[in-house]
């Protein structure tokens, strides 16, 4: 319990240095702005509690505690028609409750940089690189006796990097395809390398594929205070079922009730043909076998919020 309340102070924390960075620089802008080139920081952390208390309730229930932290923060750099985007975000949950103790209801780590250039009118010559993981290792219950670790640090981890075109044709929204681009998986904890976990060879730590990405990016003001953003990632792998496309889709609705109380639906939808879940087939808490299928997670928060 210490230790994850930690790494939701941690996530917060980083935002604090980020500020710190950012007032940095502003120092600096005129000198920046002189040289032809300037840096931009932008940060949100938020942290969000839940309660719910029960003594003698006839409707029954189990009284529970949950908290989830979050963090997003950006660095552009700018110089002329050329932009550097530098973006991480980060987020971690948990719940307690009588029955089942202390759970992870999130956690997430990702970390994109992205390179432009002019091209052709509104095409810019376009290089990604994609970072994602999480901090915690991850279980699943099949039954209130057993407990299945299913993923950890680095396991998996994933590496993307990419060479396209992009087109922004409005100003909320950003296009985005590569027919070059490379996915390395990582799993890097033995006793998941050892089953296989994620596609790799059982025993293996990596897995390398080439394939094709299309990208795309919506970031729009639906009213005041109500801001809508959109990331849909589809990936092909080239030498291998290039027909079963991953799909990796983050979804927020953020609404901004004051200075520092804010409120948020987030959904994420993943396909992943390469990594296999176990599915119970006869609810009776054996697995039975093992298929791709479709993941999806939901969070509502409702929380303060820190903002620069």
């Amino acid at each position: 319990m210490i230790r994850t309340l930690l790494l939701s102070g941690a996530i917060l924390l980083s935002g604090s240095l980020l500020l710190g960075q950012n007032q940095a620089t502003q120092k600096s802008g005129e000198q920046s702005e002189k040289k032809g080139g300037v840096w931009k920081f932008k940060g949100l952390s938020s942290l969000n509690f839940t309660q719910v208390a029960l003594s003698n309730w006839n409707g029954g229930g189990n009284s529970a505690v949950s908290a989830n932290a979050l963090g997003n923060y950006s660095a552009t750099y700018a110089k002329g028609k050329t932009k550097w985007e530098n973006t991480l975000n980060l987020g971690y949950g948990i719940q307690n409750t009588e029955e089942n103790g202390t759970r992870k209801t999130d956690d997430k780590l990702e970390f994109n940089s992205k390179f432009g250039t002019p091209a052709y009118r509104k095409w810019r010559y376009t290089s990604i690189l994609n970072f994602r993981s999480q901090f915690q290792p991850g279980f699943q219950f099949p039954n209130d006796t057993t407990k299945v670790k299913i993923s950890n640090w680095l396991a998996p981890g994933y590496v993307n990097f990419s060479v396209g075109l992009s087109n922004h044709p409005f100003d909320w929204l950003d296009i985005y395809f590569s027919p070059f681009s490379s996915k390395l998986t990582l799993v890097m904890d033995e006793e998941l390398s050892a089953k296989g976990s994620f596609g790799v060879e059982a025993g293996e730590n990596y897995r390398y594929e080439l394939g094709g990405i299309l990208k795309i990016g919506i970031d729009a003001t639906i009213m005041e205070n109500v801001n809508y953003k959109s990331a849909l990632e589809l990936f092909s792998n080239y030498t291998e079922n290039p027909q079963n496309i991953d799909v990796n889709w983050d979804n927020i609705v953020a609404f901004q009730i004051n200075k520092f109380l804010s409120a948020s639906i987030a959904w994420t939808l993943i396909y992943d043909d390469d990594i296999k879940l176990p599915v119970d087939a006869n609810d009776d808490g054996v697995t039975d076998y093992t298929a791709p299928r479709t993941q999806l997670k939901q969070v509502i928060s409702l929380g303060i919020q820190h903002k620069f």
